[in-house]
């Protein structure tokens, strides 16, 4: 259930961090993304998958960067390098007991199964691959007395994390929460979304009529959230949010969309449709998610409204995503621009929904953000610059 936000003062965003193949800052992956670049492109025989796909990885000299920590595995050390990168634009005393951790996450360490991923000097793969395990280590790099909240509920994990610590800092029991999110690539998860028919040979086209199945990224991604006082006046709030489970099916999604629809409803319960420069959409591509959320979208009556999906700059970078797309939806909208949707051409959806396929300006300031997910998962959230008095 949504706490109030009578008495304890809205949820505000403080800090935050893109890692990935374009960049290892917020700043830096906005302005490749503003200048319309991709981090996708063709992969032929890594990891031994025999298929060709299309994806965004990090290079081998990312890794070299990535991996100074000590023995941690290349999940964990990008999870710790956004962390330590978001933390720097914050005074946020990480080894205070009101400081909560919170990880994103849907596969974690599951790389370590492969025989010939990296092997660990001090933890055994079956401790890693434990994402309660992982999450700990991370938060005890840092000097966290707290045991961390981990959040894995497929593809909504990233936004379900953010709904976590809104609602944790609204109980009153902590001063901030760090969310952060993360997955890496590996033969397991590629192999997987392979055998669904799910990946596209090609680079994706969210709410295309070309589109023909998505493509997987790499990321880390954290956003560093703590209690507004009355002296904040532009700060990114976290208004209102819902996680809504449709239960339709372990990985189709609703045709009626009822998922999605609820979690608009809920979120924008009291909010202000024309208030919103844009709603950032999953727009994975396939075409069954793309077809559900045009009809959640057109359902909440946000027909009119502009749309985009920034699967076509990295992927579905799974854990991250929720979080990396939210970072960037806030930036864009900082720089009044609603970034376009990267392959879109032609409206490829039953519904009339206003796809935008270029950069485009906006005095708005707020945005509606969606996620959904395997099992019947949907996620949104409702971010408001400034917030509402």
């Amino acid at each position: 259930m949504e706490t109030t936000m009578g008495g304890i003062g809205m949820i505000k965003v403080i800090a935050d961090n893109i890692t990935s193949p374009l960049g290892m800052t917020s700043s830096e992956n906005y302005l490749k993304v503003k200048d319309g670049l991709s981090c996708l492109q063709s992969y032929e025989g890594v990891m031994d998958i025999p298929t060709p796909f299309t994806a965004s990885l990090f290079t081998e000299e990312q890794w070299d960067a990535l991996m100074q920590y000590g023995d941690y595995t290349r999940f964990e050390s990008c999870l710790i390098h956004s962390i330590r990168e978001a933390l720097e634009g914050s005074d946020v005393d990480v080894s205070s007991p009101r400081v909560i951790f919170i990880i994103s996450t849907t596969k974690g360490n599951v790389e370590l199964l492969d025989s010939r991923s990296h092997r660990l000097k001090n933890r055994t793969t079956d401790e890693a691959v434990r994402l309660g395990n992982a999450a700990l280590m991370i938060a005890r790099y840092f000097g966290n007395p707290n045991i961390p909240v981990t959040v894995s509920n497929a593809c909504i994990s990233g936004l379900a994390a953010q709904l976590t610590a809104k609602r944790m800092l609204e109980s009153g029991r902590y001063d901030y929460a760090i969310v952060a999110g993360a997955d890496i690539q590996s033969r397991f998860i590629i192999s997987g979304f392979q055998s669904f028919k799910a990946l596209s040979p090609k680079v994706c086209r969210p709410f295309d009529i070309e589109r023909c199945g998505l493509n997987l990224g790499e990321a880390a991604a954290c956003m560093v959230f703590g209690r507004m006082t009355e002296q904040d006046t532009d700060d990114w709030v976290a208004v209102r949010g819902a996680v809504r489970n449709d239960a339709n099916h372990i990985s189709s999604p609703s045709r009626t969309a009822e998922g999605a629809y609820r979690a608009i409803a809920y979120a924008m319960a009291d909010g202000d449709a024309e208030q919103l420069a844009v709603v950032n959409a999953h727009g994975t591509s396939t075409l069954y998610n793309d077809e559900m959320e045009s009809v959640a979208i057109a359902r909440s009556g946000l027909e009119h409204t502009p749309v985009n999906s920034l699967k076509g700059y990295y992927g579905h970078t799974m854990g991250a995503a929720g979080l990396l797309e939210t970072i960037l939806t806030m930036k864009s909208i900082d720089d009044h621009i609603i970034l376009g949707t990267r392959g879109f051409q032609e409206l490829g959806v039953s519904r009339s929904i206003r796809v935008i396929g270029e950069h485009i300006p906006t005095d708005k300031r707020g945005f509606l953000k969606l996620l959904s997910g395997f099992g019947g998962s949907n996620a949104a959230m409702l971010y408001q610059k400034g917030g509402r008095r």
